[in-house]
């Protein structure tokens, strides 16, 4: 992999051998050893989450991780935090719905204020913003 000008924030992966299952993919991110694979009706064994589910989660997970960070700073209370992440595919067009619930009271400007922090998260706006991918295939 070639060194780019910037910092890599996040690294992974994919290694598929012709020997396993027919889709399966053992995903290395740093220490954390993953899967990933198709459902049956994509061919697959469902081994592991597909790569579009991993996209959903990780959406899910940064929203809640963003909010919890933001409430820490602010001193507030979220007790249970859920992100609740649906993709949704239409004549071509795929759209995201996010739901996000937190079990403590909030009052309107804290409702308010959360529901622009969860717009903002670094994988919302990677999304909404879309990003540039290059690709190099080498031999071996």
């Amino acid at each position: 992999m070639s060194e780019q000008a910037g910092k890599r924030v996040a690294h992974a992966t994919a290694i598929g051998d012709s020997g396993d299952a027919k889709y399966v993919q053992r995903i290395q991110c740093g220490r954390h050893s993953l899967l990933a694979d198709e459902p049956p009706e994509g061919g697959g064994k469902d081994a592991g989450p597909s790569p579009t589910d991993y996209v959903t989660c990780g959406l899910g997970a940064c929203t809640a991780m963003t909010l919890r960070m933001y409430a820490e700073r602010k001193g507030w209370q979220l007790g249970i935090v859920t992100v609740d992440v649906g993709l949704w595919r239409d004549d071509g067009n795929s759209r995201i719905e996010r739901r996000v619930s937190v079990s403590a009271r909030l009052d309107e400007t804290q409702h308010a204020r959360l529901a622009d922090i969860c717009e903002r998260t670094p994988v919302t706006l990677l999304l909404k913003r879309g990003i540039e991918v290059s690709t190099s295939l080498v031999a071996g």
